[in-house]
């Protein structure tokens, strides 16, 4: 039986491992597209092996097919990490390195960012994906770039052997550059420099190369890392050069970068299974799926394997532990999460079955019970009181309202957040929870209210130490402002009132210039809007942890008061409108308010009790004076992030799926006075 052409093809691509998906045009009976699909069916009966498909005739958007490949035994590993500044190419990067090494299904983006993370323009939750570049298989971890993530960093940074640097080519190294470096570095890992973006109009490459050896300096780099290698790429065009003076065409120079540099990873593939978990997933089917790098040995599916509980490194001893079985193993190929029969040492895997699995224990086989170290992270540097909702619109907008549903929510957040803490409080209805910034509980509190929750958080404070001489300590931050040289004075000048210190001070020469500031923690809640008030929105500011330090001292807070409503009601404008002469509204006309929410700023100190449903009085007299036009400036958008920023000690952000409200927290105007009256007793 002769066969058409068509399908010849087809079953030669079979034959030698492609799994391809065709599309077939009627007009002129030839394949027109193939692109990658899921693993093919068995072959048919009549299918025999034809004669071998020159490498010219495959169509470039073919690749191997991934079950085929996993399991080569003399395929070679690279584990690296990609760290640096938030907004400095990471994701970007990734997604060329995922493009140029044909991983992407036809079609595919390759951005990995979604929901949250795509809408911010950050990477929040570090991902796991891998490329093969000849007879080698690249894991690649993209992790966050923000210092209230650095959780995520921290843990991710167990799993590498090398990391990428990616250093904007005009803004150089900041703060999170430092931060991350630092600890990747104190690790032994091995580096690799990508000046990034150098297609920008202000970039200045050699500067920037400089400033990265004088970081190295600063971290104590040995002498190893401090001679690693330089790379210029614009991954945004997907080009890397060795030399700046010879453009790059495409990525392969970064490809051969990596497996020059990066060392293979250690340990015996022969030797008794071990993994230390980094990261959890969660599957509907499969229930927890912890992730992480085999240190020793291999694992199967269907093995049986110890769950060793947390603890010092070294062997178990007596202490219990927990028998598992591996219900599926997991690798990564490209964005996609593979099976695969067995793994060994070297290889980032993902295992399910494993019921009680949490980040930082160890697996190990049943009859060699030795306990990796833990992951270290960081502590939190502020907290906030969670708080069932109990305004008068409570439960109208939320699905899960009561307190066990919030408690059980927050503590599950406790598996894969490892730098979250939760706690409980005298108050059924009330916890404590503490974060590593604003942002790290503002994407946990955007999270949930996503998920139908409703709940209302109190304004962030600061979680203060005690020194080796019993004086009290709290957290600094180091800022970093760049800023027109114009804008310069107001902005040391609302820094002074907050205790900041200048540390250093530098004018690159363009119109801009970059201050450096050592500042409390306490000193920057509420500071972000106003810096962009005061620098007309051209102004950037980053900032991360530095180290605790004694105690400042008191700082003021915000100069302003509220505009509170007196009663429950609807919003009109004729009552906006007379109300906007007093400051800025926060509602507009048809939104519901309550006794106690805050509908506006004051102009002015001190908080003002307003009417906003107040309409005007009708009579039956006519006038030859017509009504006056009403006209409504628009309404100051209230998000998670400037709630957090804006609010004071007495007040709460109430978080509902569909609205952030601002209210006191004594909703009535007669409990607020008695309140003050007795803070005002306790302070004189």
């Amino acid at each position: 039986m002769t066969l058409p052409p068509r399908v010849q093809l087809l079953i030669r691509l079979h034959i030698e491992g492609w799994c391809v998906r065709e599309r077939y045009h009627q007009s002129f009976d030839c394949i027109t597209d193939l692109s990658v699909a899921e693993p093919c069916p068995s072959l048919p009966a009549f299918a025999r092996p034809g004669p071998s498909l020159p490498a010219l005739a495959r169509p470039s958007i073919l690749r191997p097919s991934t079950r085929t490949r996993i399991s080569d035994a003399s395929l070679q590993i690279r584990n690296i990490a990609i760290i640096a500044h938030v907004d400095h190419g990471k994701t970007t990067l990734v997604s060329q390195l995922l493009r140029q090494a044909r991983a992407l299904r036809h079609g595919a983006t390759g951005f990995l960012d979604t929901g949250i993370e795509a809408e911010r323009g950050i990477t929040i939750l570090a991902k796991n994906t891998a490329v093969r570049w000849g007879e080698t298989k690249i894991n690649i971890v993209d992790t966050p770039g923000h210092a209230d993530f650095g959780g995520e960093v921290e843990r991710i940074l167990r799993m590498v052997d090398g990391f990428l640097l990616l250093v904007d080519a005009a803004e150089g190294p900041m703060p999170q550059t430092r931060f991350v470096a630092g600890k990747a570095l104190a690790l032994g890992l091995v580096p690799i420099v990508v000046i990034n973006k150098i297609d920008r109009q202000d970039a200045e490459p050699h500067r920037v190369h400089d400033e990265v050896l004088q970081l190295f300096l600063d971290l104590e780099a040995s002498e190893e890392q401090f001679h690693c290698p330089f790379l210029y790429a614009s991954s945004r065009q997907g080009i890397a050069s060795k030399d700046l003076a010879v453009p790059g065409t495409d990525l392969v120079p970064l490809f051969e970068t990596i497996l020059e540099t990066v060392p293979a990873p250690g340990g015996d593939p022969e030797g008794p299974f071990q993994m230390l978990i980094s990261t959890l997933d969660y599957s509907s089917y499969l229930g927890r799926i912890g992730i992480g790098r085999i240190e020793r040995g291999r694992v199967r599916v269907g093995e049986t394997v110890a769950l060793l509980p947390l603890g010092e490194a070294g062997p178990l001893g007596d202490a219990p532990y927990e028998q598992a079985r591996v219900v599926k193993l997991f690798g990564f190929e490209g964005l996609e999460r593979v099976e695969v029969p067995e793994a060994a040492a070297g290889e980032i895997v993902a295992l399910a079955g494993l019921a009680g699995v949490e980040i930082g224990k160890t697996v190990t086989a049943p009859d060699h019970l030795d306990r990796l170290a833990g992951i270290a992270v960081e502590e939190p540097t502020i907290s906030v009181d969670w708080k069932v909702n109990d305004s008068p619109f409570a439960g109208r907008e939320g699905k899960y309202v009561t307190g066990r549903q919030v408690r059980e929510r927050l503590y599950k957040e406790l598996e894969r957040n490892v730098a979250l803490r939760v706690e409980d409080t005298d108050d059924p209805q009330v916890f404590t929870v503490s974060g590593r910034g604003e942002l790290h509980l503002g994407i946990l509190m955007e999270t949930m209210r996503r998920e139908g929750y409703e709940f209302q958080v109190s304004r962030p404070r600061i979680i203060p130490r005690e020194g080796p001489d019993g004086a009290l300590l709290e957290p600094y931050e180091e800022l970093m402002i760049d800023c027109p040289e114009g804008y310069m004075g107001v902005v040391m000048e609302k820094l002074g009132p907050r205790r900041a210190t200048l540390l250093d001070m530098r004018n690159p020469g363009v119109g801009t210039v970059r201050l450096r500031f050592k500042i409390p923690a306490r000193g920057l809640l509420g500071y972000r809007s106003e810096f962009l008030t005061d620098t007309r929105g051209t102004g950037t500011m980053h900032h991360r942890f530095f180290d605790y330090g004694p105690w400042a001292g008191p700082i003021s807070g915000r100069g302003r008061g509220v505009l509170v409503a007196d009663r429950e009601g609807v919003a009109v404008a004729f009552a906006l409108f007379n109300l906007q002469e007093r400051g800025t509204m926060f509602v507009k006309p048809g939104d519901a308010v309550y006794e106690g929410m805050i509908v506006g700023e004051n102009a002015r100190p001190g908080d003002i009790d307003v009417n906003p449903s107040k309409e005007k009085k009708l009579t039956n007299m006519r006038t030859t004076a017509s009504d006056e036009m009403i006209i409504l400036e628009p309404p100051r958008q209230i998000t998670l992030e400037l709630a957090l920023e804006y609010i004071e000690d007495d007040e709460l952000i109430e978080v509902t799926p569909h609205s952030v409200r601002l209210r006191k927290h004594a909703l009535g105007a007669t409990e607020r006075r008695k309140l003050a009256r007795t803070q005002r007793a306790a302070e004189e």
